[in-house]
């Protein structure tokens, strides 16, 4: 099985792997932060990671396969999100810290908090009284990493 074990920008290509075919492999956030394991791109090229520890997939990262002269291209799938958008600082630093006490994963953009549409989150935001609209962006955690208060 081909093992990739590094991630490249576009721009970084090795100059072996420039010239090399193209694919694609779509991943929903959850899978973006699994770096070990199987895989299949959307062109059905099965091969393996074996990321260091705490990497996250992101947009436009590069896969280089030597073996079979292919370089597959991360796309962040679009996903069911909750979207808040806080109008003053005092609501972005409220809604963030309800968000943060409970660990949920957040990503933060110029305009708002983005959280996964999942029950939790949806409990929570309505138990807090945080106003939220239903979307579908591609979701980023802002940290990959959990605190677990050691």
């Amino acid at each position: 099985m081909i093992i990739v074990e590094h991630i490249h920008r576009e721009q970084e290509l090795p100059a072996t792997a420039r010239g090399y075919g193209r694919d694609t492999i779509t991943l929903g956030w959850d899978d973006r932060l699994r770096t070990h394991g199987r895989r299949r791109s959307d062109g059905g090229i099965v091969f393996g990671l074996s990321l260091p520890r705490g990497t996250m997939l992101r947009g436009d990262d590069c896969l280089v396969l030597d073996e079979v002269k292919t370089v597959v291209i991360v796309i962040e799938r679009l996903e069911p999100v909750f979207l808040i958008e806080p109008r003053t600082p005092q609501e972005w630093g409220l809604y963030a810290y309800h968000i943060g006490n409970r660990h949920q994963p957040l990503m933060i953009t110029e305009t708002g908090i983005v959280c996964p549409d999942v029950l939790g989150v949806g409990q929570l935001l309505e138990q807090q009284r945080i106003p939220f609209a239903r979307t579908t962006l591609a979701f980023t955690p802002a940290t990959a990493v959990a605190s677990d208060h050691d």
